[in-house]
């Protein structure tokens, strides 16, 4: 641990890189991936198996915390850490992409955006003072700029508004940041499926020197090539003494392509999601508990897996929850999801220290596409 925020390089293997977020409250191992905490809780998980299966760090939801149970009341409590009893690092998003996506009543302006609440119709003000602000008061340990995330496709006129904006903001935010000793706040690319926008924005964050970058509006719909070919375009423009997080990404395979490319950090909701839909990811790819295939399969998900999850507990078993609908079956299968997602974070890491990520990647791909074990 260190008293402020860092980032250091152990290793790089082309452009997969290795290293290391310290701050006070820990350090995370990247490439990493975060669990999802949206609502402070890591859906149908209790954090100490979170931090079992090998997470550094979560991600904490600025818009849901916000509006319950409020940013002021975690606040009382002792903030997010001590609320939902994980002493280590926390990501909080702006909330920027849920005001878009869940608030059918909004008003964007260059002060901000209002809108209601989904839960409530509650009306609401967010700009990039009460963004960080709301961050503060939640005590994450990076926080993130409030931006204008465009769902693609969308003409190029708006993509370029929504770029300036969030630039903009991104200004604001820093200026209400302020210096926070052992924290961060992170700026966030936009520009949509736009090269030369993409690499106007990642000029001008890189210009505010600011502690991590952040590359959004990607995964919103768009085919994963050009996710990919985004990330060729804005990786090479972000400072590399500073950490690069994707945003809301993402499957297994959209990890290993990004990690190629140079990102650093991800968050996706797509493990735990799938969980509690009976879906379950392994070294061989998905699996789709609710298949009647299982029902009578006495063997595990991944005899050779260590989280219990996986291989303790049989597919007839886990087939009976899910269809049951039975509460443990979702927590078993995120369980195992979570466990997945960390250790092929791991594997990752150990394949770029010993300088064999390309190699190690294809394996991983083959046994995906060599697909689950044959019905019995």
């Amino acid at each position: 641990m260190t008293a402020e925020f860092s980032f250091k390089l152990l290793a790089t293997d082309g452009k997969a890189r290795r290293g290391e977020v310290s701050m006070p409250r820990g350090v995370v191992r990247t490439p990493a991936f975060m669990p999802v905490g949206t609502g402070g809780t890591v859906k149908a998980m209790y954090m100490d198996q979170v931090r079992g299966v090998g997470a550094d760090i979560i991600l904490g939801n600025t818009y849901h915390l916000m509006l319950r149970p409020g940013a002021e009341r975690v606040a009382r409590q002792g903030g997010l850490h001590e609320f939902a009893r994980w002493p280590h690092p926390i990501l909080t998003d702006s909330g920027g992409f849920q005001v878009m996506s869940l608030s059918k009543l909004r008003k964007l302006t260059e002060k901000g955006v209002t809108f209601r609440s989904h839960i409530d119709g509650a009306p609401y003000e967010m700009t990039p003072e009460r963004s960080i602000e709301i961050q503060g008061l939640l005590d994450s340990d990076i926080q993130m700029q409030l931006d204008e995330c465009t769902a693609l496709p969308a003409t190029s006129k708006e993509i370029e508004r929504a770029m300036e904006l969030s630039l903009r903001w991104a200004e604001r935010c820093k200026t209400a940041f302020g210096d926070q000793p052992g924290k961060a706040m992170f700026g966030i690319v936009q520009g949509g499926d736009s090269a030369p926008l993409r690499v106007k924005s990642a000029e001008a964050l890189k210009a505010m020197n600011l502690k991590g970058y952040a590359v959004g509006g990607l995964a919103v719909g768009e085919p994963q090539a050009v996710m990919l070919e985004m990330l060729d375009i804005t990786c090479p423009v972000l400072p590399s003494e500073k950490p690069r997080y994707l945003m809301g990404v993402g499957t297994p395979d959209d990890i290993l392509k990004s990690v190629s490319r140079g990102i650093d950090m991800f968050d996706c909701v797509m493990p735990t999601r799938a969980g509690r839909h009976g879906l379950a990811y392994t070294r061989r790819g998905k699996v789709n508990l609710r298949n009647a295939r299982h029902a009578d399969d006495h063997r595990p998900l991944d005899e050779e897996s260590d989280c219990p999850a996986a291989r303790d507990y049989s597919r007839a078993y886990l087939h009976h929850l899910v269809r049951s609908q039975e509460s443990l079956g979702a927590m078993l299968l995120t369980w195992n999801n979570l466990a997945y997602y960390q250790r092929l974070m791991q594997d990752i890491r150990a394949a770029i220290g010993a300088q064999a990520f390309e190699a190690r990647a294809a394996e991983i791909s083959e046994g995906w596409a060599r697909g689950d074990i044959p019905t019995l």
